[in-house]
Parts: C-alpha cells; structure tokens; sequence
C-alpha cells in the first residue's frame, strides 16, 4: 500500500505541470484547472490497469484529462453555454484590426491569456480542434452540438483570438 502511495505520487509530480496546462485550455480559470487536475489523477489512478502500453503513456493520461475537461463542459452546459456569444471579445470592433501579420513571434502568455478569455464554449472548441486535434464531427459528438455549431465556434474564437492578440500587440510593442 504504501510503495502504491509512493508510486502515485512520484506519478503526480512527473506530470502535474503537463495536466496542468491541458486543463487550462478547458477552465475558465486556475482554480477550475486545478479541480480538474485533481480529477484527472483520481481518473488516471482508478484506471491504470487498464493501461495497455500501446502508445506513449503521457497520451493516454493527456486523453484522461481532456475527457474529463469535457465532462466538466457537459455538467456545466445548460443547452447555452455552447450557442452562446462572446461577451467579453465582441468589445473590440473590427476597425480596430489591421490585416498585418506580426512579424516574429508572439509570447507565449500573451497567447495563453488571450486562449484564456475566451467563452468556454469556444475555448473548448478550439483547443479540442486547435490542439488536440480532433475533427469537428468528433468535437460534435463530445460536446453533443452540431457540426455547424463547431465549426462556427472555432471561426468565431480564431476571430476573437486575431482581435485580442492585435490589440494586445499594438499596446505592447506600439
């Protein structure tokens, strides 16, 4: 029991941080991310038998967790929150945005954060699209919405995403 115990933790330590950035692609904030981790490893913990060493193990447990981020969508979904409009990117309007491309590369927290304020309905959409790479038709059936309404979220984040990096860009670098 206790090597058990031991073996869990040094688990934990080995990939907390990985978990912990995956989860905050699905959380509307640190907290709900860090819920959600704690979750992930119970998860992980209660299903290791089923391991099968098919494939890299930190992908096995990335799935774990990105399941149980979009069952945390699904409890909290009550039929809007996947339809529902970007309230706090739709502030900047579109004369605001240059059709520049930036020249090198963007810091990696401003991108973090602009992923960040996003609606989870579009957060979920793109990082399930974005990242984990999964098609909308999956996507579709994960979150129990329409291709269509997939489709349209990720255009709509990659939209706020253009518009909130710009405007992050210009008072950064003027």
């Amino acid at each position: 029991m206790r090597n058990e115990q031991k073996a869990q933790y040094r688990l934990y330590e080995m990939f907390y941080k990985n978990m912990t950035v995956v989860c905050l692609r699905y959380s509307k904030d640190r907290e709900e991310a860090n819920d959600m981790v704690q979750e992930g490893f119970i998860k992980v913990f209660k299903n290791l038998k089923r391991y099968e060493f098919k494939g890299s193990f930190e992908g096995w447990m990335r799935r774990i967790f990105v399941n149980n981020a979009i069952d945390n969508i699904r409890r909290k979904k009550k039929d809007h929150i996947l339809l529902g409009e970007d309230d706090k990117m739709d502030a900047f309007s579109d004369k605001e945005m240059d059709p520049f491309e930036v020249e090198g590369e963007l810091d990696p927290k401003l991108v973090m954060d602009a992923i960040q304020k996003l609606t989870p309905a579009y957060k979920a959409v793109f990082s399930l699209y974005v990242i984990e790479e999964y098609s909308h038709k999956e996507i579709a059936e994960m979150l129990n919405i329409s291709v269509g309404t997939s489709k349209s979220n990720l255009a709509k984040a990659k939209q706020n995403l253009r518009k909130y990096l710009h405007k992050a860009y210009n008072e950064t670098y003027g």
